[in-house]
């Protein structure tokens, strides 16, 4: 099997939160490594990092370093479960994930019950 990409490190403020850059870029076309979902009452109709209101049932994901917009593939290689998603939020702010998965994708991908899975992202 090929070697996983390295996603790059995730920008920090002074006092060490993660934070999201305006100077967002595409590091490689794939990216593994685990990701977790959000949504639900707590999230669905706010504003998102791009402007838009989040819609918790949408296939769409959180990610520090793609432009808004990104359009990719995600992959649950556990499931073998697939789907397309847009970027339109900062996240994930925790360390080690690669990406926040809407609860419609996390849904599609077979993560909601786990809550954090092993996902491919590849940009399209």
């Amino acid at each position: 099997m090929a070697k996983a990409p390295v996603t790059p490190p995730q920008p920090k403020n002074k006092q060490g939160r993660f934070i999201c850059t305006k100077d967002r870029y595409v590091q490689s076309e794939q990216q593994i490594g685990l990701a977790s979902w959000y949504g639900g009452s707590e999230f669905h109709g706010s504003r998102t990092a791009s402007g838009e209101r989040f819609d918790d049932r949408k296939h769409t994901i959180a990610h520090l370093t793609l432009p808004m917009g990104t359009e990719v593939l995600v992959e649950n290689p556990e499931t073998g479960a697939i789907a397309y998603a847009r970027v339109n939020d900062c996240g994930p702010f925790v360390k080690g994930r690669i990406a926040d998965l809407s609860h419609g994708l996390a849904k599609k991908l077979g993560v909601l019950k786990q809550g954090v899975s092993t996902v491919v992202i590849t940009v399209l």
